[in-house]
């Protein structure tokens, strides 16, 4: 069990890497969209990344980490640690032999494959995306292990390797990317990922050896932590694979869309991951050994009250998060993004889709936990169920909101069906282990509603008034109205809070406590 402040100092050395890791995300989009813009050149780089993207969640993101961390937590809590690491062995075989045989499938057919992904490209733009996409390749192999190893780490209570691995990978990009680009053009970025992929899982690898990796050259399909993972393992891949399908979806459908509009929808949902991805992934990966080990135990009351307190915790960030960036997206994304060949009319389409995207922040911030609650109590067949019931109506809402709103539309769909899979996990959750009602869910959500709602208000009230103070053609004065704006709102948001009886420091900090 955690000792007191080691929830905490997990949580908040994942937040603070997160951070560095988002605002090195940002640094190499700025870096890329002022160089190319936003065109077809760009949408070919976006569309083949989507691939190591999607990789990235399933294997790092989720499936290895949600299935792999409560067998091979298990073998350690009861001092099986040989067959905790012949466990593992198996695993990493198993991997690499999958990995290969994937990465040259995937090369042999990479043009059938980006023609399904975007068939809406103009010959040049698909010809460019299946270069880029082979380049890319090369890194699925190490994200791979770097799932693994990442799930190794985290059952030693060990984050910071990690963390730091996520940092690198993006300065690789950036770095790698930026001396090749005067050479290979935006193939040199793809190398960069390459690159930074390597880097990830290199960082990581002192910190198994000092955590006593022991290799076993063997692969015992019949190991019972083997088909135990296995078991595990096959739901949630589908979950998260019918998840990420929502955005290949609506990549389908913007590829016919104007050239430029896969670079603005990815643009707009990397902006939305912002708050998702600083916060409710790092409160969902802290807070999940915790939750496996009280279902572990049958402590169903602390597993609710765990899980109560997670929820709260983050829709107390998530819901203001979303409001003030619906309302200072115009100012951010000109102070991030326009600069070279990034354009104003490229801003303002950009606002466009962060506004819709920005309405299921919350609602995908709370998956990041809600998933992870079921998979601590060995049941991932659910969030598959509910998957496979939002890419349904992700499809739908596609279809119907492409017409009237083009990309706007395609972001729309996606927030919508975020909220759908949302309510859909709480509804599930809380007949599983008994209702969170009790715990003063829903009064803490309507009081940060009401308090974002005030703080919206004044902040565009603030973030005009300043606009006509200062130059808004310049990156200071849209950087005073950006931080003017967040000021204000952070301000607000923590009185209006406190007057509606929400002890804020309470509320997160409650999350973290021993239990």
């Amino acid at each position: 069990m955690a000792k007191r402040g080691g929830l905490a100092s997990a949580a908040g050395f994942i937040m603070l890497a997160m951070v560095v890791s988002r605002v090195l995300g940002y640094v190499r989009d700025m870096v890329i969209y002022a160089r190319f813009g936003q065109n077809a050149v760009t949408d070919a780089y976006n569309a083949a990344f989507s691939i190591p993207d999607f990789l990235y969640m399933l294997l790092v993101g989720g499936a290895l980490s949600s299935a792999f961390i409560p067998v091979f937590s298990g073998y350690l809590a009861t001092n099986k640690q040989e067959d905790a690491w012949k466990t593992a062995s198996t695993v990493f075989n198993l991997i690499t032999l999958l990995m290969a045989a994937g990465i040259t499938l995937g090369y042999i057919f990479t043009p059938q494959l980006i023609y399904a992904l975007v068939p809406g490209f103009a010959p040049e733009t698909t010809v460019l995306t299946v270069k880029l996409t082979r380049i890319m390749f090369i890194q699925t192999f190490f994200m791979a292990l770097t799932g693994l190893s990442m799930g190794i780490l985290n059952a030693h209570q060990h984050f910071t390797s990690p963390a730091i691995g996520a940092i690198l990978y993006n300065l690789g990009i950036i770095v790698v990317g930026a001396a090749l680009a005067p050479y290979l053009g935006i193939a040199g970025f793809s190398i960069g990922v390459v690159v930074g992929a390597v880097a990830n899982f290199a960082v990581q690898v002192p910190a198994l050896i000092r955590h006593g990796l022991h290799y076993h050259f063997s692969l015992d399909l019949r190991h019972p932590g083997v088909r135990r993972i296995g078991t595990l393992i096959l739901p949630v891949l589908v979950g998260l694979s019918v998840t990420q399908l929502n955005l290949f979806v609506n990549q389908n459908l913007a590829s016919s869309l104007p050239a430029g509009t896969v670079a603005v929808l990815r643009t707009g949902q990397r902006l939305m991951q912002l708050p998702i991805g600083i916060f409710a992934v790092a409160v969902g990966v802290a807070v999940f050994p915790t939750l496996t080990g009280q279902a572990a135990r049958e402590e169903l009351e602390n597993y609710r009250r765990t899980l109560a307190s997670g929820l709260k915790a983050m829709l107390f960030i998530m819901i203001p998060a979303q409001t003030g960036l619906a309302v200072l997206r115009m100012p951010l994304i000109s102070l991030l993004f326009e600069q070279g060949q990034f354009t104003a009319a490229n801003t303002a389409a950009t606002s466009v889709v962060l506004l819709f995207y920005c309405a299921g922040i919350f609602a995908y911030g709370s998956i990041q936990l809600l998933n992870r609650a079921f998979y601590a109590l060995q049941d991932t067949r659910t969030p598959v169920i509910v998957a496979i019931i939002t890419i349904a109506a992700n499809i739908i809402l596609n279809l119907l909101l492409v017409r009237v709103l083009g990309a706007g539309g395609l972001a729309l769909a996606y927030s919508l069906a975020g909220v759908l899979n949302v309510l859909l996990l709480v509804i599930l959750i809380g007949r599983r282990v008994g209702g969170l009602g009790r715990y003063g869910v829903g009064g803490s959500v309507v009081r940060s509603l009401m308090a974002s709602l005030l703080m919206a208000v004044l902040v565009s009230l603030t973030a005009d008034y300043v606009a006509g103070l200062v130059e808004m053609g310049t990156k200071m004065g849209q950087a005073i109205v950006v931080t003017a704006g967040v000021g204000v709102g952070v301000l607000v948001y923590l009185l209006a809070s406190v007057a509606l009886g929400q002890d804020q420091l309470a509320l997160v900090s409650s999350l973290f406590r021993r239990r």
